[in-house]
């Protein structure tokens, strides 16, 4: 039980039992049993199960979806525990650089405890190119924490989650719906999925088994009118053909999807906790070619490597071979956040950085594009 101090009525007899308290603390401490302390806590080895940070990931599969949409198939060091939705950190080295960049879960959570993980890629930049042209099995990869917050939320979520998908944007969604019919999640699941056409559908076989009365899939083809599918876009009034009542949106596509989808969501008068979208990675800028110089300085090491106007600092750093952070690579996650010294930038969108870090100067490299030389100081990887 805790020492209660009780203040007196006169201040200098506080002063006199203040004086009796060496004592009273020796005391105490020679009362106390003379075994050490443990090394090791068991709330901290559980945080070392659920949190082990970067581990080693083995290819153990590769398999193709569509023409330009492969799935692969990690076995994991450990137990990878994760909420369906969630994403992840892959990396390895690529040529004289070492590179990550994040996927959205596209195995379930329950597999994952079997040390399983997959990801659904999409052949599109660097890193992903790499994976669709020159991953084989048995390359060794290096596997992050899973991160991100497209999850569904029980307390602030209604209990029917309607799905827009676009696309690769479907891979959140299919663990979700691992999820729910294996009793991992409870709620009930409405999936708009818009492709081009029928051959770009990914999981088109394994959506289907798992429809239930929990689970539904609609089918949008954009480029092609057939039987069976929805034609057009998903908008306001295809959304009402199929869903009624009390329901939450969660969207996971192209930015140009969002913003279509954004106008058609006005009918419904939704509160903004009840509208989530799954961050997209920042790509190349539209600007004229130019490059400056950037000073990096990470630990007691400095560097000075070149960057690209069109492409964001941390891109710039990873060509260069340096070892930085990265996560999410939107700018939401604060992961890459590095002190800039001096030096102009552009922000990819919206400023995602903490008031804090703005004030004090810090920066996303994820999302920030060089506009002069730049000087920064970078956490090391």
């Amino acid at each position: 039980m805790p020492y209660v101090f009780k203040k007196q009525i006169f201040g200098f007899m506080d002063l006199l039992r203040f004086k009796k308290m060496v004592p009273k603390r020796r005391r105490k401490l020679a009362e106390g049993s003379a075994a050490p302390l443990p090394e090791t806590y068991r709330v901290n080895e559980t945080a070392k199960i659920l949190h082990p940070g970067f581990q080693r990931a083995v290819l153990v599969s590769v398999k193709e979806e569509t023409a330009d949409t492969k799935t692969f198939t990690f076995q994991t060091e450990r137990p990878f525990y994760f909420r369906a939705g969630q994403y992840a950190t892959l990396g390895c080295g690529v040529e004289k650089s070492v590179l990550s960049r994040p996927y959205s879960i596209s195995s379930a959570p329950e597999d994952a405890l079997k040390r399983k993980v997959s990801f659904t890629v999409k052949k599109a930049g660097f890193f992903s190119g790499y994976l669709f042209d020159e991953a084989k099995e048995g390359d060794v990869f290096t596997l992050g924490d899973p991160s991100g917050d497209f999850c569904y939320e029980p307390l602030k979520d209604a209990k029917h989650v309607v799905a827009l998908a676009g696309g690769s944007g479907i891979t959140p969604f299919y663990s979700m719906a691992q999820a729910i019919a294996d009793g991992t999640e409870d709620f009930r699941l409405t999936i708009f999925y818009g492709a081009n056409t029928e051959k770009d559908i990914i999981f088109r076989s394994e959506l289907d088994k798992l429809a239930s009365e929990k689970i539904r899939v609609i089918y949008v083809l954009s480029d092609e009118e057939k039987e069976g599918f929805e034609h057009g876009f998903i908008g306001a009034e295809l959304i009402q053909k199929y869903v009624s009542g009390d329901f939450t949106v969660m969207m996971c596509g192209p930015q140009a999807m969002y913003a279509y989808a954004d106008g058609q969501l006005a009918a419904f008068s939704l509160p903004l906790r009840r509208v989530k979208k799954e961050a997209n990675c920042v790509g190349v800028r539209d600007v004229k070619p130019q490059t400056f110089t950037l000073t990096v300085h990470i630990g007691f090491e400095t560097f000075s490597v070149p960057a690209d106007a069109r492409e964001t600092v941390l891109t710039a750093m990873e060509r260069a071979g340096l070892r930085v952070p990265a996560k999410c690579r939107a700018g939401g996650c604060g992961f890459c956040h590095s002190k800039l010294v001096s030096g102009k930038f552009s922000l990819a969108g919206a400023d995602k950085r903490r008031l804090a870090d703005a004030k004090f100067g810090y920066i996303h490299p994820c999302c920030s594009y060089p506009d002069s030389d730049m000087e920064l100081i970078v956490p090391k990887a």
